[in-house]
């Protein structure tokens, strides 16, 4: 059974981090370790964390000593990372007991560089909002129009394609799965909800105009895109970003 790290960056995440560690306690796959890196955080998190790490020595935790941000602590997280597989989860969001287990054998049955699913959307105190379904194959030119990656879903396979890092910017997620899918340029997903997303009205991402920005930089700065394809694939991602608000 091959080892899956799966990467938590926390910051100031008391209300739910202990619901998130439990989501990871209770897979049906149990060969994982929890490298939780956390950016400084000035509530109890590291209080409830260091609990469960006590408990459980799967169960890693990294202290930064200066705020860096969710792609820095990711990024320290996949570097210490021990794992044939890496995954992600955030400080507040939860992943269904099968998740691990349902994707690791579709990746080995298919022979897949990465994977992802679909997954459910809850509201801050855990009732269920509605699921977002996926598309189950797709290519870069597909990433590059929109995200179908769910970062919370998404599990590549270091052995494979070596380890991949998070650019330093907003939807840092984004570029992680937009590298990876230029180097393998097609896979599949499972068109199943495997985790839970937790929405939260005052996160940054919530933010509508400053994710259009983070949009349009990744193609222009990050991809270095010309100005004519940034604004073809700006005109596809504002249409789906539509069509997704309207599901």
């Amino acid at each position: 059974m091959n080892l899956v790290s799966v990467i938590t960056p926390s910051y100031n995440s008391s209300k739910f981090i202990a619901k998130t560690i439990e989501s990871v306690l209770n897979q049906t796959y149990q060969n994982w370790e929890m490298i939780i890196v956390d950016d400084v955080s000035s509530d109890n998190s590291n209080e409830i964390i260091e609990g469960y790490r006590k408990k459980d020595n799967r169960i890693k935790l990294i202290k930064l000593e200066k705020n860096s941000g969710p792609a820095i602590a990711r990024n320290i997280g996949i570097k210490k990372a021990k794992g044939r597989f890496i995954a992600f989860l955030d400080s507040d969001d939860i992943w269904l007991p099968q998740k691990l287990q349902k994707q690791i054998d579709f990746m080995i049955t298919n022979d897949l560089s990465l994977t992802y699913s679909a997954y459910d959307t809850i509201d801050e105190i855990g009732n269920k909002i509605n699921t977002r379904y996926i598309k189950e194959y797709i290519t870069y030119t597909d990433m590059l129009k929109t995200n179908h990656i769910g970062n919370l879903t998404g599990i590549y396979d270091s052995k494979k394609i070596g380890k991949f890092y998070m650019d330093n910017v907003g939807h840092e997620d984004y570029t992680l799965w937009l590298k990876i899918m230029n180097n393998i340029k097609e896979t599949k997903g499972l068109n199943e909800p495997l985790a839970q997303y937790r929405i939260i009205s005052n996160s940054i991402s919530a933010n509508k105009l400053k994710v259009i920005k983070w949009q349009w930089n990744i193609y222009r700065n990050i991809l270095n895109l010309s100005l004519l394809k940034s604004s073809y694939y700006f005109v596809y991602y504002i249409f789906n970003a539509i069509k997704k608000r309207k599901a």
